[in-house]
């Protein structure tokens, strides 16, 4: 690698402000070319989220997949196995990428990301099973175990952090359900102190997507469509998360609960800010970066949030801390113009699992198809 290289100074300025910058997307082109690796390198990434419709996409894309295939095809692979090894090799590649980022940081960042299958979001038994089958497959310390925090999802997260296992807790959109998690996840370290875990090997992310949120609302706001109903427009998704930090803040930096288990060696479970790609042009495309930076978090980016960042992100220093009752503000506002927010964030939960299914089933028949022209070949 060129030793010439250095941080984008935008990039490095977030980091300095407490955020641990990650990239939401992962391929084995990426690490194969020295992509993942230059990307650490000068642009500050120090952590990999996957989910399916990332993995589809990279497996339904050219051909760096085609030879394993054909191995497992030979081998008589069904399409399930092969789907699982070939992702937990890709994860496993980055977690050994980012191996130094996860020894500097001990054990906070370097972490690479793997989700469940999302057809068993509803399902915690069999959550739980998978969790520990792919912590066992990928046999990497920097790796979290993505679960969903659906209400099967509160229980496996807490039996999988029983058992000494780290895990990024995904689809978080209210603040109620943020609650939920992180008491999950207290609980989580309770059970494995008692177990006789070593509870400074257990790390948590706690995955709050945000543009989603203004997708939906704004969506409504529209049909409302009065002046201050559409003076709201792009407020909901920033001021959610803002509320989202200092429940954070409340919890593990106030709450005595969190603190009886400092001594263990207990970690906090940080906030992640997902979905952090603007979907609405009118809004700046890094809305959800410059607006949320707070110390003790983590910003996961598709690569062209990550460039906008890197060009013109006008990184201020901490833009989130003692914004909550301005946050809450805009929360009354919106439900005063008749927002129902309970709904909003049932909705989204249900489309998030529904996008994911989608995706894993496109990549299930993708693999399909790959094995079968492997195997006529």
């Amino acid at each position: 690698m060129n030793c010439t290289m250095t941080q984008n100074a935008n990039l490095q300025k977030l980091s300095e402000a407490g955020v641990s910058v990650w990239l939401d997307d992962l391929s084995r082109d990426r690490i194969e070319s020295g992509n993942l690796a230059e990307l650490i390198a000068t642009k500050s990434i120090v952590g990999v989220t996957t989910n399916p419709s990332i993995f589809q996409a990279a497996l339904s894309k050219g051909h760096v997949y085609d030879a394993q295939v054909r191995e497992l095809a030979a081998r008589g692979a069904d399409v399930e196995a092969t789907i699982r090894t070939v992702t937990t090799d890709d994860v496993r590649a980055a977690c050994d990428v980012l191996a130094p980022q996860f020894e500097a940081s001990h054990g906070k960042d370097g972490r690479v990301s793997i989700e469940v299958d999302p057809r068993l979001a509803h399902d915690a038994d069999k959550t739980v099973a998978q969790a520990i089958e792919l912590w066992k497959i990928v046999d990497r310390p920097n790796l979290f175990i993505k679960i969903p925090a659906t209400e099967a999802g509160l229980p496996a997260i807490t039996r999988v952090i029983g058992e000494g296992i780290s895990v990024n807790v995904t689809l978080i959109f209210s603040v109620e359900r943020y609650r939920k998690v992180m008491e999950a996840y207290l609980d989580g370290l309770e059970a494995a102190k008692v177990a006789g875990h070593d509870l400074s090997g257990i790390h948590s992310v706690a995955s709050f997507f945000v543009s989603r949120v203004d997708t939906e609302i704004d969506k409504r706001l529209d049909k409302i469509g009065t002046p201050e109903a559409l003076a709201l427009r792009g407020k909901a998704g920033v001021a959610n998360a803002r509320l989202a930090y200092a429940t954070y803040q409340e919890v593990f930096e106030v709450d005595s609960r969190f603190h009886a288990l400092l001594d263990s060696g207990a970690r906090p479970q940080r906030a992640l800010w997902a979905s952090t790609g603007v979907k609405n042009p009118a809004y700046p495309d890094t809305l959800y970066v410059t607006e949320l930076v707070a110390p003790n978090t983590v910003n996961t980016m598709p690569e062209s949030t990550l460039d906008a960042v890197a060009d013109h992100g006008d990184i201020t220093g901490d833009t989130t801390s003692g914004t909550a009752v301005e946050s809450q503000k805009i929360f009354d506002e919106l439900a005063a113009v008749g927002i129902d927010l309970t709904d909003v964030f049932v909705v989204l939960e249900n489309e998030g699992i529904d996008k994911f299914e989608v995706s894993w089933n496109e990549l299930l028949d993708a693999t399909a198809q790959q094995l079968s022209a492997a195997r006529e070949s």
